[in-house]
């Protein structure tokens, strides 16, 4: 399998990254194990993951899918095997959150804890920070890469214009940048990275590793009608997709899927991994059944009448092919 570089930091990872949000959530910890095997047997190492993660879910309190990855490391070793990227940023609590160094700092040293490890292989900003002057974030990670805790960083959910001045004030701080872009970016959503933002990433070498890839699972192809979105608890999150648009994708995506012999996630995945500046998607998986059946998307090549297909679908203002 073909590796692909993270930026300029000198970190090479298979095509596509798997999603942690689901461990200790809608995965438990046996099936998460279970997933996180089948992954890294599979011949993949780039697992995501954020000290937030899930917060959101009744009881929870964030850190649960940390844990289950460091409870991973431990039982199974081979730390060297796998790349671990964990974010910091999003609120925990009213007093935990955002990017000012003090706070980094300490958040970083809980992240650690809970993967049961040494060292982070990427650290992400989860989302800017307007209130923490963003020389301090960047003081935070050099003395963190510099102590060895961190290897790279990189940064997620920020527009162009904030991601031109972070790699402005790094290099004039002489600190690490952002080797990294972590954007929401799939077939439906192309908007919010092409233009601008792809641009600076192509010409700074930024690898980018997008999120939602599959939105909600809409584009595996399994919800098709107002009757479908019960069937999981992002069910809710697809309901917006369902229009013309979102309709005409999955027939290009139908086709091209018979065409290669390939099913929608597959071929959706493929189309996203063949885009430019992009290094690997993140998808999530709840069961190794889910999971193989992803993973068979690094094997997809779509040639240029497909692409030309997906892309006509897709494109922002595209209505019903």
């Amino acid at each position: 399998m073909q590796k692909r570089k993270l930026g300029r930091s000198g970190i090479d990872v298979a095509p596509l990254a798997l999603g942690g949000n689901v461990f200790g959530w809608t995965a438990d910890e046996a099936r998460s194990f279970a997933v996180l095997d089948g992954f890294v047997d599979a011949g993949f190492n780039l697992i995501d993951t954020a000290d937030v993660y899930s917060v959101w879910a009744p009881g929870h309190k964030g850190g649960e899918s940390e844990t289950v990855i460091g409870n991973w490391l431990k039982r199974r070793g081979g730390r060297d095997k796998v790349v671990i990227a964990t974010k910091v940023g999003m609120q925990m609590a009213p007093d935990r959150k955002g990017l000012a160094k003090d706070y980094i700092l300490r958040s970083v040293e809980d992240s650690l804890k809970r993967l049961q490890t040494d060292y982070i292989d990427l650290y992400q900003s989860h989302r800017d920070d307007p209130d923490a002057p963003m020389e301090e974030r960047f003081e935070a990670y050099a003395q963190l890469v510099k102590q060895g805790k961190v290897r790279a960083i990189g940064a997620s959910n920020y527009d162009a214009a904030r991601l031109k001045a972070a790699l402005e004030t790094s290099a004039r701080l002489g600190a690490p940048r952002y080797e990294t872009l972590q954007p929401h970016y799939n077939l439906c959503e192309r908007a919010l990275f092409e233009g601008p933002l792809q641009d600076l990433c192509v010409a700074e070498q930024i690898g980018v590793i997008g999120y939602y890839s599959l939105a909600s699972g809409f584009l595996s192809g399994k919800y098709r009608a107002d009757g479908d979105l019960g069937q999981s608890v992002r069910g809710a999150g697809v309901k917006k997709y369902l229009n013309p648009r979102g309709f005409g994708i999955l027939k290009a995506l139908d086709e091209v899927a018979a065409q290669v012999g390939a099913t929608p996630a597959q071929v959706t995945l493929a189309w996203t991994m063949a885009r430019p500046a992009v290094a690997a998607p993140i998808v999530s998986a709840t069961s190794t059944q889910q999971l193989a059946d992803i993973l068979k998307a690094a094997d997809v090549k779509l040639d240029a009448a497909a692409i030309a297909r997906l892309d006509a679908a897709s494109a922002p203002q595209a209505a019903a092919a």
